[in-house]
């Protein structure tokens, strides 16, 4: 009887155990329930809330700014067009004011020249003796006609529409938008034998004893550590980027096939000829160079990847900071020849990179 009787006992208090755990579960799901619908009904009612004023904020800072973005880019394409027309009147009217004199000039010398074949070969020695001081004249009048010389006046002048809101917008867009050149490679041709390539044939290497893995040829550059590209470029747009993190002395730019390899003096060495534009570092110092003309540049960060954008056709080369996008320093040429890629490396390596 008394062993039943603890077993009802146990029954019932292992029961009531897990009539307590039950309700401690309930407790539990209760409290969990309550912070669910304080995350639906609050948090997530306010996160859509603020999704939703975020996002139409968001969508009119995008519409202020492309708004007024082209209510510039309106403006100065009409001021540019004006510009343009201004011009195109002035040097259209100078040529007409030249044609008319040229014209009248033209018409005055051949009357001077028929009169004077008429003296000659109509009138006596006597009557031309008479007529000397008449014939001296209109020679004289001839010989106060010039010569026609061209002038710059003639000449349209294509740097009235520089602007530079349209320079930095198209170079922005145009560093953003053209794809770089993936299958530039280093001609190891043109290598000195202080540099050395890998077998990508995209990273250029400095090594302080010269070495000789490569037979001498004409393309080689004999003096400075120097290398082209081995693909050309006669047209269009066209960028590249060069990885110079690891290097405190380089140069990267671009030069006509022509550049002379061989020699000591400027003609072969980057930015001291008119084949040559490049950007470079010597320590902290950063140029750029063409033509023997430097440029200090005062940069506010150390680039560790450079791009360079060629646009054959409008005669332009940028160079830029790759990473942010940033214009470093721009030329206005005409390019006349096909162009490489140029590199120089006196210190660790670059490397071309995609």
């Amino acid at each position: 009887m008394a062993q039943v009787i603890m077993s009802s006992w146990r029954l019932l208090q292992c029961n009531a155990n897990f009539n307590n755990k039950l309700v401690d579960d309930c407790e539990k799901l209760q409290l969990r329930l309550a912070s669910v619908e304080r995350f639906t009904d609050g948090t997530l009612n306010n996160k859509r809330r603020s999704v939703k004023a975020d996002a139409s904020s968001a969508r009119e800072q995008v519409i202020q700014r492309l708004n007024f973005i082209r209510e510039m880019c309106d403006n100065e394409e009409q001021r540019l067009l004006e510009v343009i027309h201004d011009e195109e009147e002035r040097v259209q009217q100078s040529i007409l004011t030249q044609n008319t004199y040229w014209m009248e000039s033209q018409q005055k010398l051949a009357d001077i020249k028929n009169y004077l074949v008429d003296i000659v070969t109509k009138m006596d020695d006597t009557v031309l003796v008479k007529h000397q001081k008449e014939i001296f004249e209109r020679a004289e009048e001839a010989e106060g006609i010039l010569e026609p010389e061209d002038s710059n006046k003639l000449n349209f002048n294509l740097a009235c529409v520089h602007s530079h809101l349209l320079s930095n917008l198209w170079a922005s867009a145009a560093m953003i938008g053209i794809p770089v050149a993936e299958n530039l490679h280093i001609d190891e041709k043109t290598l000195h034998s202080s540099l050395t390539l890998s077998e990508s044939k995209k990273r250029l290497s400095f090594v302080r004893k010269k070495v000789h893995l490569y037979p001498d040829c004409p393309e080689r550059f004999e003096h400075w550590p120097n290398a082209l590209g081995l693909e050309s470029f006669q047209r269009g747009l066209c960028t590249w980027r060069v990885d110079v993190e690891n290097s405190c002395a380089y140069k990267v730019g671009l030069a006509y096939s022509c550049l002379p390899r061989k020699g000591t003096g400027h003609e072969s060495r980057l930015g001291y000829n008119s084949s040559s534009w490049v950007f470079s570092r010597y320590d902290e110092e950063y140029t750029v160079a063409h033509d023997g003309q430097l440029k200090t540049l005062d940069l506010l960060r150390r680039p560790k990847l450079i791009g360079i954008l060629v646009d054959y056709d409008g005669g332009e080369i940028l160079f830029y900071d790759a990473d942010a996008c940033a214009i470093i320093h721009s030329y206005q040429t005409k390019l006349s020849f096909p162009v490489h890629a140029a590199f120089a490396v006196a210190d660790n390596c670059i490397t071309i990179v995609q």
